[in-house]
């Protein structure tokens, strides 16, 4: 862990610390109009080839004609699937996404290269691939997935779907600097996931606003043409990035290790 960092957690443990909603929103803003394009062709590219990959492979094990069978709307619902089924599903999903977080890494730290004027290459979305990052961004959000992933499934199996919604958007908001606290504060996994837990928990209404909005403002893309989704969720990753900044923040021989 970074000392100026794990000194940073110890004050706000102690003290807490003060989060201004408006210069949030403004700093993502404006490091989200500086990536919006390169980070939304990269988020399309990728979805393109995420697409057609799962698609071969669902091509290549099931037959084409069961699969298209299985994911009918009226197939696909808890009291069809069966609990079993649906904790494979949830297995493979959270797989997916613990494979994927060094991406979702990567993504967040385009807003930090936008802000400080650094250029931002392809290969800089993948540098969290490797060691130390990988294991504890896997880790973390293999942890956080399964918890979230579990509690929404047999939620909605017993048919309450809006409690699997509060859970899930609970967790998230708690779970808000996991990954900006790994990939910048040099965190384990555990640690990370405690450390924003504890943020969060100082300034909940606050940052839950924050998420609501850039949460609204990231579905805008869907409004006329759907592909728009692209191009408006990295305001997401800026967000976060932003919130990062506030309140932990970043000095010299934080950013040496970036």
């Amino acid at each position: 862990m970074n000392k100026t960092v794990q000194n940073r957690i110890e004050e706000i443990k102690k003290n807490g610390y003060t989060l201004d909603f408006g210069n949030v929103f403004n700093l993502a803003f404006e490091n989200y109009k500086k990536i919006a394009l390169y980070g939304g062709l990269l988020l399309f590219v990728f979805f393109c080839l995420l697409a057609i990959a799962v698609f071969g492979l669902i091509v290549t094990v099931f037959d084409p004609q069961a699969a298209l069978k299985f994911l009918k709307p009226e197939n696909i619902t808890p009291e069809a699937l069966g609990l079993n089924t649906l904790l494979i599903i949830t297995g493979i999903s959270v797989l997916i996404t613990s494979l994927l977080s060094p991406f979702t890494a990567g993504l967040i730290k385009m807003p930090y290269c936008a802000e400080r004027d650094e250029e931002f290459h392809v290969s800089t979305m993948f540098e969290f691939f490797k060691a130390p990052y990988f294991k504890e961004l896997f880790l973390a959000t293999f942890l956080v997935s399964m918890l979230g992933s579990v509690l929404s499934t047999l939620i909605n199996y017993i048919q309450i779907p809006i409690l699997g919604f509060v859970a899930t958007v609970t967790l998230s908001l708690f779970t808000i600097l996991m990954i900006p606290l790994i990939i910048f504060g040099n965190l384990k996994a555990i640690e990370a996931i405690e450390a924003s837990i504890l943020i969060v928990s100082k300034q909940p209404l606050v940052l839950l606003g924050l998420l609501v909005v850039g949460s609204i403002a990231a579905m805008v893309g869907f409004i006329g043409c759907c592909i728009g989704i692209f191009f408006t969720l990295p305001f997401i990753y800026s967000l976060y990035y932003a919130i990062y900044n506030e309140i932990i923040g970043f000095d010299s021989e934080n950013e040496n290790t970036i």
